[in-house]
């Protein structure tokens, strides 16, 4: 494994989803970007958003109304004046995708507008039932294309680089380490900003609808420069995941459910009535709990969502991925119903950030699933996460034009004088497993007390473990993400431990009412990276 000199740029964007694609190109305007992809370019959560857009396109519809969706989806503890700005943005937002040639479906009136759970009106602009992906192709072929982006594809960060870090009295962000996953170099990346758009930490679970990059890289890194870190214990649970034992996080869109699709038993009768008068459209959060109840309580593997009653027209219409991916695995959902559970989907809290992407640490800035905006509360929206990208990926990028900044000192190269090749890799998969199925069992849908100190204690050895590792021996890919991914399980853990109620995403069965005054889980440590 060897070093190499600084690399040199206005600004470091770590992550290669919508977020870090969209900061890329608007900062591309007048900065020379370099972008880090842990994968390849095209391989993010947001490639896999299947249902679309939410923004106020309809005069039928107001930003009142979606704002006030937005909040009771997030059981009030979302930021006003965050929401407002995300919400406000919206429409900018979607005329800046047409722009950049994003093929949205039409009907015979424009844009056709569907409709998810939560949401009180027809306002989630889409791509048939694959968004994302249509989304980041399009984006994709710019970044490529762009003279001012460099990408580094295969690369994953492994910290950043502050100030105190190398005994400078102003301790700003002065760029990261990152890790060549395929020739073991590791490179030092000297920028005057840096983004931080790693996407979430759906990989902390054993069953997630995360790709396997979701393993809270930036919230960890993030966290060990000194970032604040807020709203952990809301990780999101979509109701749908496709149940079968060849499919892997295959997601069935809210959008199913939206467009009539019933959640049933498995002898055929309907049970979201039984549980919210919004039955099939109730939040997340709410059929989430749903299922899971009607599973613990009947011994269920899965239930069944049946979108059959459309007709066979409507749906290849309106869901041909879902179809097509369905029929892979010999189930046609024009006859019979898809089954499904819940699985881990998607991180609400996260870097504590401002109306402008800022975090704690000057020159460093967190935008999507990473950060803790303010946006989502305790429950996110369906549909507002790709918004959010989009909003603060701008938001961010105009703050950083109207900065200036000197250039940074120079970075001294990665040390890996006093480390050595890991004998065996065993441990860091056998602790990676543990880690994924502690947090299922303990720290789920439904939560303790007693469970969650349980997961705590096994969780603080697996840190002096992971920590011990890291010190002896050469970094690797997966040592670096089940580095992370253990760090952002504590953080989930500490905060559901500190919440004394239930409130969206967050149900304690200790601790079953909510509390008159909505707060935020808020934890801070010193600056050290």
């Amino acid at each position: 494994m060897s070093a190499s000199p600084a690399l040199n740029f206005d600004a470091l964007i770590i992550g290669s989803g919508l977020a870090g694609q969209a900061a890329a190109l608007f900062l591309a305007a007048r900065c020379r970007v370099l972008l880090i992809a842990k994968r390849e370019l095209e391989e993010s959560a947001s490639s896999r958003a299947q249902g679309g857009i939410a923004a106020v396109l309809d005069s039928r519809d107001s930003i009142e109304a979606h704002i006030q969706d937005t909040c009771v989806a997030g059981a009030y503890l979302n930021d006003p004046k965050a929401t407002r700005f995300v919400v406000e943005n919206g429409r900018q937002a979607i005329e800046w995708l047409i722009a950049q040639g994003v093929p949205f479906t039409k009907d015979a009136s424009g844009y056709h507008l569907t409709r998810e759970g939560g949401h009180s009106a027809r306002r989630i602009i889409h791509v048939a039932d694959a968004t994302g992906l249509a989304v980041q192709e399009t984006l994709t072929r710019k970044v490529r294309a762009h003279p001012n982006i460099t990408i580094l594809e295969q690369h994953i960060a492994i910290d950043l680089i502050a100030g105190s870090k190398l005994g400078l009295s102003q301790n700003r962000c002065l760029g990261a380490y990152a890790l060549d996953n395929r020739s073991g170099e590791i490179k030092a990346v000297r920028a005057r900003h840096t983004l931080i758009a790693a996407g979430g930490a759906g990989k902390a679970y054993l069953y997630t609808t995360n790709p396997d990059t979701s393993t809270g890289d930036g919230i960890a890194m993030a966290w060990r420069a000194g970032c604040a870190i807020a709203n952990m214990e809301f990780i999101q649970f979509h109701p749908t995941c496709l149940f079968h034992p060849l499919a892997k996080s295959f997601l069935i869109s809210e959008a199913v459910r939206g467009e009539g699709g019933l959640l049933k038993r498995p002898g055929g009768a309907r049970f979201m009535p039984e549980h919210d008068a919004r039955a099939e459209l109730a939040p997340r959060d709410v059929v989430a709990r749903a299922i899971d109840h009607e599973m613990k309580k009947r011994g269920l593997d899965c239930v069944f969502l049946d979108i059959a009653h459309k007709g066979a027209d409507f749906i290849r219409a309106h869901f041909p991925t879902i179809h097509a991916r369905c029929l892979e695995f010999g189930i046609d959902i024009t006859k019979a119903p898809i089954p499904v559970v819940p699985a881990a989907h998607y991180t609400c809290g996260g870097i504590v950030t401002d109306l402008a992407g800022r975090t704690q640490l000057p020159g460093l800035y967190a935008v999507g699933e990473a950060s803790c905006s303010g946006l989502h509360g305790a429950n996110r929206l369906a549909s507002n996460s790709l918004l959010e990208c989009l909003v603060f990926a701008r938001a961010a990028s105009e703050d950083i034009f109207r900065q200036t900044v000197p250039p940074s000192p120079g970075l001294p190269a990665w040390d890996a004088s006093r480390v050595r090749e890991a004998e065996e890799e065993v441990v860091i998969a056998h602790n990676w497993d543990e880690l994924r199925r502690l947090m299922w069992d303990y720290v789920g849908i439904v939560r303790t007390t007693d469970r969650l100190q349980r997961a705590l204690r096994r969780v603080r050895l697996l840190e002096q473990e992971v920590s011990e590792f890291y010190a002896h021996f050469r970094v690797s890919r997966d040592l670096i993400e089940l580095r992370n991914l253990v760090a952002t399980a504590s953080l989930i853990i500490r905060s559901a431990l500190k919440r004394k109620e239930s409130r969206g995403l967050h149900y304690s069965s200790d601790y079953p009412q909510t509390l008159p005054k909505a707060k935020n889980t808020l934890i801070r440590k010193r600056a050290s990276v």
